[in-house]
C-alpha cells in the first residue's frame, strides 16, 4: 500500500484531487492553542503584502509561521532570512523542499498559498486534503477542471478557506453591497470597470530569470498538470505573461473586480461573454495580452428580459483612467473610486414627465469607509484591505465561521475569468451551462 507521501506526490504532479481524510491529520485547536502556519510559495506577493498583513495580527490572535515550502532553494533561504530579519519567526522555523515535506510535518495547522496563478487551486486541494485551513491567493483557478476539484475538496473536508479577494473585507464595498441589496439603488443597469497601468516591468523578472538554474528547482513539479515542456525560466518567474500558466489580465486584475459584480448582484456567473485584445506594445515574448476588453451579460438564466451589462477594459500601456468601478441604475451611480453615491445620470424630471413618469434621482451620500482603495502599483505592501482580509481569515480559523471570501466566491470569479479568456482566444461568444457546469463556445463544450 502506498504511503501518504507517495500518494500526495502522485496527486500533485497529476493535478488530481486527493482521497485521504483530512480529519486524520487535523489538530483540534483550543482557544489557547497557537495556530501554526506554513507558507506555500515564498513569492513577491507574500513578501510584500501577505507576510506583513499576517504579522499585524499574529501576536494578538496567537498565530505564528513555522515552515516554508518552496521548490526553488533560493526562495527557501530568502524566506528564512526575510522572516527572521522582520522578527516574524523563531530559530525553529523549517525549510521544506516541497509540499509533501510540509504536510508530513505534525506542526502545521494552516497554510498561506501564494504560488503561480495556475497552481492555486491544486495547492488548495493539497492543503485541505492534508487537513489544513488555507488562505489562497487569487485567481482561485485558471482552468474549470481545477476549479471544480478545489471547490469539491474544500466542501468535502470542511476547512476554512479564504480567497485573496480583499475587496470583500473593505468597509466601502460592504456599504455598497448593503445599499444595492437594500433596494435603494434600484436595479443595476450597467457596470463599467477599468484597470490601467503603464509599467513596462510589470510581471517581468529579468534579473532573476538570468540567475535561476534549473538544478536549483523542480521544473517538472512546477508544471503540475500543465503540458510538460522544456525548462523555461521566464515561464517559471514571469508566469503571468504566459498562458496556460496564467490568463494575465483576467486572472490578475479582473478577478478582483468581477468578484464584486457577483457579490453585489447575487449572480454566480455571466450568461455570456465576448472579448478582444492583443499584444499591441510590449512585444517581449509574452503570449498574454497587454490590452484587453470584455463585455459580459448578467441576469437570470430563465428570464432573458432581466439583467445588465458589464464592460471591462484593461491596458498595460497607458495608465490614464486608472482603476474604476462604476455601478449604474436608472436613479444614478455608485463610484467605488470616490466612494460616492450620486444622482449623476439618473432620470430627470424633464425627461420623465414627457412619458408620464416621475423623476428618479438618488440622494447624494458617501459610502461608509475608512478611506482605503485598491492600489495598482507593482508593490502595494500591507495595504489596509489585505490586512483586514487576512485578519478575517485568521479569526475564522479560530471561530470556524465562513470567511468573507469563501471558496465558492473563488470558483465563481474563476468561471467569469475562464469564459473571458476563452472568448479572447477563440473570438467566440462564450456562455455557461449552469446545469452541466460547462463553458460553451458556439454551443459546444470547451474543455478547460
Amino acid at each position: 500500500m502506498e504511503n501518504r507521501r507517495d500518494f500526495i506526490k502522485k496527486s500533485a504532479l497529476a493535478g488530481l484531487g486527493m482521497s485521504f481524510s483530512a480529519a486524520s491529520y487535523a489538530r483540534i485547536l483550543g482557544s489557547a492553542d497557537r495556530v501554526r502556519v506554513g507558507i506555500v510559495g515564498f513569492s513577491d506577493r507574500f513578501r510584500g503584502a501577505l507576510a506583513p498583513s499576517f504579522a499585524n495580527h499574529a501576536k494578538e490572535l496567537n498565530f505564528e509561521f513555522v515552515a516554508v515550502s518552496d521548490i526553488w532553494s533560493r526562495r527557501r533561504d530568502e524566506a528564512q532570512a526575510y522572516l527572521k530579519g522582520k522578527g516574524y519567526i523563531t530559530d525553529n522555523f523549517v525549510k521544506c523542499r516541497n509540499n509533501e515535506e510540509l504536510y508530513d510535518r505534525k506542526d502545521i495547522d494552516a497554510v498561506i498559498v501564494s504560488t503561480a496563478d495556475f497552481q492555486h487551486a491544486l495547492h488548495c486541494v493539497e492543503a485541505v486534503e492534508a487537513g489544513k485551513d488555507a488562505y489562497v491567493e487569487k485567481p482561485f483557478a485558471e482552468s474549470l477542471d481545477d476549479a471544480r476539484k478545489a471547490l469539491k475538496a474544500v466542501e468535502k473536508n470542511k476547512k476554512i478557506v479564504q480567497i485573496g479577494s480583499q475587496r470583500r473585507s473593505a468597509p466601502n464595498y460592504f456599504a455598497a453591497n448593503d445599499f444595492i441589496r437594500s433596494g435603494k439603488f434600484g436595479d443595476i443597469s450597467m457596470v463599467e470597470m477599468t484597470w490601467n497601468v503603464n509599467q513596462p516591468g510589470r510581471w517581468r523578472r529579468a534579473k532573476l530569470v538570468s540567475e535561476i538554474r534549473q538544478e536549483d528547482t523542480d521544473w517538472k513539479r512546477y508544471q503540475m498538470n500543465r503540458p510538460q515542456t522544456a525548462w523555461d525560466p521566464r515561464k517559471y518567474l514571469e508566469f503571468r505573461l504566459f498562458y496556460p500558466y496564467s490568463s494575465g489580465i483576467p486572472g490578475q486584475w479582473m478577478s478582483h473586480q468581477i468578484d464584486t459584480v457577483h457579490w453585489f448582484s447575487g449572480y454566480d456567473h455571466p450568461r455570456s461573454v465576448v472579448a478582444n485584445g492583443g499584444i499591441y506594445l510590449w512585444k517581449d515574448g509574452r503570449t498574454n495580452a497587454d490590452t484587453f476588453t470584455a463585455v459580459f451579460d448578467y441576469g437570470p438564466d430563465d428570464d432573458k428580459t432581466k439583467g445588465f451589462q458589464v464592460t471591462y477594459h484593461s491596458r498595460m500601456t497607458n495608465e490614464a483612467g486608472g482603476t474604476k468601478e462604476l455601478y449604474y441604475s436608472n436613479g444614478g451611480m455608485i463610484n467605488l473610486d470616490t466612494n460616492k453615491i450620486t444622482p449623476e445620470g439618473g432620470l430627470e424630471e424633464k425627461y420623465a414627465k414627457e412619458m408620464g413618469m416621475k423623476a428618479n434621482l438618488l440622494t447624494e451620500q458617501t459610502l461608509a469607509t475608512t478611506g482605503e482603495k485598491m492600489e495598482t502599483s507593482a508593490n502595494t505592501g500591507a495595504d489596509p484591505m489585505t490586512s483586514r482580509h487576512m485578519r478575517n481569515w485568521m479569526e475564522c480559523v479560530r471561530s470556524r465561521k465562513e470567511p468573507n471570501a469563501p471558496a465558492k466566491a473563488g470558483f465563481n470569479h474563476s468561471v467569469a475569468n475562464i469564459m473571458a479568456t476563452i472568448a479572447l482566444h477563440t473570438g467566440e461568444r462564450v456562455t455557461f451551462d449552469s446545469t452541466k457546469q460547462e463553458v460553451l463556445a458556439s454551443g459546444k463544450v470547451v474543455k478547460v
